[in-house]
């Protein structure tokens, strides 16, 4: 078993992340676990939740909407409204009282909504259905055809964003992620799959990205690039993406970010041995978080210490877990010391609320 003295030192060292110093280079990745009321206001079990987790270099909150048409499942959050705000700071509250940091992650579902969660017909790029199922309050449903969106509801939905981000920083995080992956809004703009459009936001990659650079933007614009992240995943397929040519856009959409400030750039699904990676690493001058592939059916024995430590060979500045943080409050300690993991219980992840399966998994302490 991979032990403290056997792992590499660089993991456990502090790294420099926009305005922050992280005490090592673990963070905790943007996980949606449903527990928000149904018009997305945090409650005071997911600042307990989060609390429990703060010993993470920093928490990258879950997916939260930048206005009410962007919201995908039940229970998500939100950051539109003065209860979101108020919400969210009870929880910035909790986790920085345990000496930890919380960006928050923002995100627009786009054609992976619907009218019996949010109230609204989704929006996308183009009016493609996603090709699936969607869980609404009613359990899963056939997915509807999203209305494509207008070059005013463009303008409107950046605008959002920005707003989105000036919430989140009154409601006590340290910066924001603006969400460019798994298949949601800005990843539909940018995959041939999802974006048909014929105007300046399709056809071409320059205009494909456009939407993209522009959200990150406004959003640097508003709180400070400094305070903004970025998260991508070539060559996902999650929620139908078919990105066409990953290989044009990454690059691209890199280079019309040069020069932005930007606190960091999150690679979802990263592999080190993928020519996509090893080419975003090559190109982003940045702070590089990346989100290894961990066994689906189990968390590692070492909680995911050797597949950190082969991103970090290949170029990655710090490393985001999820279901390893998910399971076990206290990861680092158990990372540090060799001790075992606990591995997640599956039926509790999502859309059942509650305790269990969330706030009720045992540290070190409460085993030993």
């Amino acid at each position: 078993m991979t032990n403290a003295a056997t792992s590499s030192a660089k993991l456990f060292e502090p790294v420099a992340l926009g305005p922050l110093t992280l005490p090592h280079r673990l963070v905790m990745a943007p996980l949606t676990r449903n527990r928000a009321t149904a018009d997305g206001v945090p409650i005071p079990l997911m600042a307990t939740y989060y609390a429990q987790r703060a010993s993470a270099g920093l928490i990258i909150a879950e997916a939260s909407t930048p206005n009410a048409v962007g919201q995908t499942y039940p229970n998500i959050t939100a950051i539109h409204s003065p209860a979101h705000i108020e919400g969210w700071r009870g929880v910035t509250d909790a986790v920085r009282a345990e000496g930890g940091r919380m960006f928050l992650q923002i995100q627009h579902g786009g054609r992976a909504g619907h009218p019996d969660t949010s109230g609204l017909t989704p929006v996308a790029p183009s009016p493609i259905a996603l090709p699936e199922t969607i869980h609404t309050p009613a359990g899963r449903v056939p997915s509807v055809v999203p209305r494509e969106m207008t070059t005013d509801d463009i303008v409107s939905t950046v605008a959002d964003f920005a707003s989105a981000a000036r919430n989140a920083i009154e409601a006590g995080f340290e910066g924001v992620e603006v969400h460019s992956a798994n298949g949601h809004l800005l990843h539909q703009f940018l995959g041939q799959g999802t974006n048909r459009r014929t105007d300046a936001y399709g056809g071409s990659v320059a205009h494909r990205i456009r939407f993209v650079v522009e959200v990150v933007e406004a959003v640097a614009a508003e709180i400070g690039p400094e305070r903004v992240g970025l998260r991508v995943s070539p060559w996902s397929t999650v929620n139908g993406m078919v990105e066409g040519d990953t290989e044009e856009i990454y690059p691209a959409l890199l280079a019309a970010l040069t020069g932005t400030g930007l606190a960091y750039l999150h690679v979802g699904y990263a592999d080190p041995e993928d020519p996509v990676f090893q080419r975003i690493r090559k190109d982003w001058q940045g702070t590089l978080i990346a989100n290894p592939v961990l066994p689906k059916d189990r968390i590692p024995e070492d909680g995911g210490i050797a597949h950190a430590e082969r991103l970090l060979a290949a170029g990655a500045d710090v490393i985001a877990l999820g279901r390893p943080f998910l399971a076990n409050p206290d990861l680092i300690r158990r990372m540090r010391t060799g001790a075992p993991v606990n591995q997640v219980r599956d039926a509790y992840l999502m859309y059942v609320g509650g305790e269990t399966g969330y706030t009720d998994y045992p540290t070190l302490d409460a085993v030993g």
